[in-house]
């Protein structure tokens, strides 16, 4: 879905994810199906993603088809930290993967990056697509978890 809505704050971005997490379900289906190893999953994911800043002045929320097949830059599997936990979230989910999304940065008024995490063998474990291996993200001062479903 191609929506152009103007910034309003975190939680709005947020619940946007989440449309764009509901609007990949098919996709991330038929993209991994009955991958039950999240590390495992985690570098299918890698191979195919390519890191891209968004647009100037532009909070690019792709779903995970759009960014794979059609997206804002041209390049298959280009975006950004949101774009990436999109994908990763909608691919977790339906694998049956329990997995949680993460906002951090330096201070809660300004969150510089969100993430997911998922639930490996008893522990939670940093799904962070931006980085390189499974289990990396950096450490910031402010944290907040968001359940997924």
């Amino acid at each position: 879905m191609k929506m152009k809505i103007p910034y309003k704050d975190i939680g709005h971005t947020i619940e946007m994810m989440g449309r764009q997490i509901e609007d990949s379900l098919g996709y991330a289906a038929g993209f991994a199906p009955g991958e039950p190893d999240p590390k495992h999953l985690f570098f299918i994911l890698k191979q195919n993603l390519v890191y891209h800043n968004d647009p100037e002045g532009i909070e690019l929320l792709q779903s995970f088809p759009s960014m794979m097949e059609n997206n804002y830059w041209g390049i298959p599997g280009a975006g950004d930290c949101d774009c990436f936990t999109i994908a990763a979230v909608a691919c977790c989910i339906e694998n049956g993967i329990p997995v949680r999304i993460v906002i951090v940065g330096n201070s809660p008024a300004a969150p510089s990056h969100v993430y997911c995490e998922v639930l490996d063998q008893g522990k939670w474990i940093p799904f962070d697509l931006v980085n390189s291996q499974y289990g990396e993200t950096r450490s910031y001062a402010y944290k907040k978890y968001i359940d997924v479903y």
